[in-house]
């Protein structure tokens, strides 16, 4: 049940909902029965063959409906052809061509379950591949929700720990570091509005839980910056300045070097100042 900011029900909002798992239910449908549009010519000496080259020919061509139904009529009908398992990732291939938020719910259907039935497949690397990106194709911006961004470092992440030698691996990586990116960047968004309406303990604790989480933060000068900032704010400049030299260590540029050079010489000479103060210094 859903609730409004003002704590009234809002009964509309399963609408979208169940438009979609609507949508899904009936592309699914239509491609269970688009198979039987497409069949080898009476006589063709090898028709499991025949359907997989032009069910890829037409994937080559972006034709994805017309690719699917020659996987399709492939997978259906050839249970031991050798072409099957490759045929079952062509039909993922041509959801994920068509972009669109029902036809990448039905890929990670398609990949989820190669990789089930051929979990030792030579392209069950690729099939894992898919299905993280599947849900990296549907991320929304750091201020929206991130749920599919957490499936997509989910399943990203298997797939760069299971299948390091893939030829995707390098890709793989990548993907994974921009949907790592994008969820930090969601917290660190809520860590910076803390900073900016000043409740610094808050920020404190959403910036250090992102360099806790994701050491390697793209954006992390900025919140190295705010992290440092926050702490001489609420008095504690001794623990704000390695922040700041980390920044200066980590990062040729940044938009925060200027800044961060001033604040290092004020907050040492603020470090030494407080050391040497009668009952700081050393016995």
């Amino acid at each position: 049940m859903a609730f409004d900011k003002a704590g009234r029900r809002v009964m509309a909002s399963r609408r979208p909902i169940f438009a979609r798992v609507l949508a899904v239910a009936l592309l699914a449908t239509l491609a269970a029965c688009s198979g039987s549009f497409k069949r080898p010519p009476t006589g063709t000496a090898e028709p499991d063959k025949f359907l997989f080259e032009r069910g890829t020919e037409q994937l080559a061509e972006k034709h994805w409906l017309t690719a699917r139904e020659y996987y399709r009529q492939l997978v259906d009908s050839y249970p031991q052809s050798p072409f099957r398992a490759d045929a079952k990732l062509g039909v993922g291939d041509t959801y994920i061509g068509e972009k669109s938020p029902e036809s990448f719910v039905l890929a990670a259907n398609e990949f989820r379950e190669f990789l089930t039935y051929y979990p030792t497949h030579a392209r069950a690397g690729y099939a894992q591949f898919k299905l993280g990106m599947t849900f990296f194709y549907q991320m929304h911006g750091p201020e929206r929700d991130q749920t599919e961004t957490k499936e997509a470092i989910k399943e990203l992440t298997l797939f760069v720990e299971n299948y390091p030698r893939s030829e995707l691996v390098a890709e793989g990586q990548a993907r994974l570091r921009d949907a790592r990116d994008r969820l930090s960047q969601s917290e660190y968004r809520v860590g910076y509005f803390y900073w900016r309406s000043r409740w610094y303990p808050g920020a404190i604790d959403r910036f250090k839980a992102i360099l806790a989480s994701d050491p390697q933060f793209s954006n992390r000068d900025a919140l190295y910056f705010h992290l440092a900032d926050s702490l001489v704010k609420i008095q504690r400049p001794a623990e704000a300045l390695p922040f700041y030299e980390r920044l200066l260590k980590e990062f040729e540029s940044s938009e925060y070097l200027l800044e961060t050079n001033k604040r290092i010489e004020l907050l040492k000479a603020e470090v030494a100042k407080a050391a040497d103060a009668p009952g700081k210094g050393s016995l």
